[in-house]
C-alpha cells in the first residue's frame, strides 16, 4: 500500500502543477473604450516582461498596454455597420501614429459584434468591421502586411447583458500587437 502513495503522490502534484490558471480574457475592458486585449497578444510569461509571439513587450513602449493608453485599441459601430462611428477617426489616426512610431510591430484587428443577430451574419459582419478598420490604417500609412484580421462575430463580449449599453460596447473592432 505505501507503494501506490509514492506513486500516486508526484503524479498527483504534477498533474497539479500542469492545471495552473488558464490565461484571462481582458477583452472586456468596459465603458471607456481602452484597455487591453486579450488572448494571444498577452503571451505566457509568468513575470509578464517577456515578449508575445512576435518578441514584442508586454508592457512598456511597443506593447498592447503601451498602444491602449496611449493610442486606444478599439473603435466603435452602429448597429449593423461596417464603418466606425466618427469619434472613432481620432482613435485611428492615433493608432496609426503610433503603428508608424514601432515599425516592427505587426497586428490583428479583431472584429466583434452584438448577441443579436445569427452566428453567420455576426461571423461575416466582424470581418467586414476588422477590414474597415484595416483599410483605415492602412490609408493612414500604415503598411498592409502588418496588420491581419480575425472575426470573433458575437463569440466574445466585451459586456455580457441584453440592453443597448451592453450591445454598444460588443459592437467593436479591437487592435492587438501580436
Amino acid at each position: 500500500m505505501r507503494i501506490g502513495i509514492f506513486v500516486v503522490a508526484p503524479v498527483f502534484f504534477l498533474l497539479a502543477a500542469c492545471a495552473g490558471s488558464p490565461p484571462t480574457d481582458q477583452t472586456g475592458a468596459g465603458g471607456t473604450g481602452y484597455g487591453q486585449a486579450g488572448g494571444s497578444a498577452l503571451g505566457n510569461s509568468a513575470n509578464g516582461l517577456a515578449g508575445n509571439r512576435n518578441g514584442a513587450p508586454r508592457s512598456g513602449p511597443g506593447s498592447q498596454q503601451d498602444l491602449a493608453q496611449t493610442a486606444g485599441d478599439r473603435v466603435f459601430f452602429d448597429t449593423d455597420k461596417s464603418d466606425p462611428k466618427p469619434e472613432s477617426r481620432t482613435i485611428l489616426q492615433r493608432q496609426a501614429e503610433w503603428l508608424k512610431r514601432f515599425p516592427n510591430v505587426i497586428v490583428t484587428i479583431e472584429g466583434h459584434c452584438d448577441e443579436r443577430g445569427t452566428r453567420e451574419y455576426n461571423l461575416a459582419l466582424g470581418e467586414r468591421r476588422a477590414q474597415s478598420v484595416k483599410n483605415q490604417l492602412i490609408a493612414l500609412g500604415v503598411p498592409a502586411n502588418r496588420v491581419s484580421t480575425i472575426t470573433y462575430g458575437k463569440e466574445r463580449p466585451a459586456v455580457v447583458g441584453s440592453v443597448e449599453s451592453s450591445w454598444a460596447q460588443n459592437r467593436r473592432a479591437v487592435t492587438v500587437v501580436e
